[in-house]
């Protein structure tokens, strides 16, 4: 259960821990993601109370800007709940499946269309579904403990929630690097990659906060945001970008792991032996689907490229309930893939996700 938008908090009921904080004052609209012992994972419930805010306050001429953050200290939001959306699969109930991600997805395109500023604190883990949320902000800050991540290939899946078109717009090949190794980028690199624009440190983001509400000179949320933000130190992905264009140029996976291999950077070494610990499936799908993503207009056509991606997944793949179980239920940390070798895979694989066409459009 969740506060209605302009109620505080402490009228919801003793007995049920709200999900999602909505509260209204100063012209500020504030949502708390508030499941903090999960690291603000988001199920299909939250993003419909979300929603359902946005929707209250766009005509409420009480609220000028929308701020959102997540409880506790570990992060803003660590991703979707994978292990429900297993369960669904496992059920056969692709049409719950479905529901989800098109609820998911029209609030990622809501937020980056929202018509009145939208600023995200991704303070700590920020990942997968998190990314969804802070990526497509009119005003994404980071911290020193900020952790980026769009991690799906470490599950058999693939980057979505809008995060493609984000990768696809990063610079160089950073963003098939960080698609297909899944690595976190702190506040110096997701600032460098395009997904955060303003390193804020967390001691001051309350001071920041009240800067919002009390509307100090200058008084736009991006302008506010520069009396507090400071200088990143340098990107190590921007140190790296001589390998990762070399190895990440390459047409497929097993052509970037084989330049990989030609390098003599440790850190080319680590990435090659990532990639071979996952799925060959979520590889060759997701470097399709990130360079597919460079040709699309818009976030709405990534957003219905992924839509169809996740959905093949879903019902044809089983690295995505193999990933699951691995990392997230059983954690034994050892998935089966299949196939379990990129040899094995299907040619063009890539390009037949692609093509999958859902029962059903996202938008429509």
């Amino acid at each position: 259960m969740s506060t209605e938008p302009g109620r505080d908090a402490a009228t919801a009921p003793v007995d049920a821990e709200p999900t999602v904080l909505a509260r209204a004052a100063d012209g500020v609209g504030h949502l708390t993601l508030n499941r903090p012992r999960a690291i603000n994972a988001l199920d299909l419930d939250m993003i419909e109370q979300l929603a359902r805010a946005l929707d209250a306050w766009e005509t409420d001429s009480e609220v000028s800007i929308v701020l959102l953050d997540g409880a506790g200290d570990r992060g803003l939001c660590a991703g979707g709940d994978v292990r429900g959306l297993r369960e669904q699969i496992v059920s056969g109930r692709a049409d719950l499946t479905a529901d989800f991600f098109r609820a998911e997805y029209a609030l990622n395109a809501r937020i980056a269309e929202y018509p009145k500023p939208v600023v995200v604190l991704a303070d700590g883990v920020t990942m997968g579904g998190g990314i969804g949320l802070a990526g497509h902000a009119a005003v994404r800050i980071v911290t020193e403990r900020s952790r980026l991540a769009m991690p799906e290939t470490r599950i058999g899946f693939t980057p979505d929630v809008g995060g493609s078109w984000l990768l696809a717009r990063a610079p160089g090949r950073v963003g098939e690097y960080l698609a297909l190794t899944g690595a976190s980028m702190d506040a110096a690199d997701a600032i460098y990659a395009g997904f955060a624009d303003a390193l804020v440190p967390s001691d001051l983001l309350g001071d920041l906060v009240d800067a919002l509400r009390t509307r100090a000179d200058p008084g736009t949320p991006s302008e506010l945001v520069l009396l507090f933000d400071e200088t990143p130190e340098p990107s190590a992905l921007a140190a790296a970008r001589e390998w990762i264009d070399d190895a990440f140029a390459a047409d497929t996976v097993p052509g970037i792991l084989q330049r990989l291999r030609a390098r003599s950077e440790p850190a080319a070494a680590r990435a090659a032996q990532t990639l071979e610990e996952l799925s060959p499936t979520a590889l060759a799908v997701t470097l399709a689907a990130v360079r597919a993503a460079r040709t699309l207009p818009d976030l709405r056509a990534a957003l219905a490229q992924e839509y169809g991606l996740v959905l093949w997944f879903a019902n044809t793949q089983p690295d995505l309930v193999e990933g699951i179980r691995a990392q997230v239920v059983d954690k034994d940390r050892t998935p089966a893939w299949h196939p379990a070798s990129l040899d094995e895979l299907s040619e063009g694989i890539g390009a037949t996700a692609l093509a999958s066409v859902p029962a059903a459009a996202l938008w429509g």
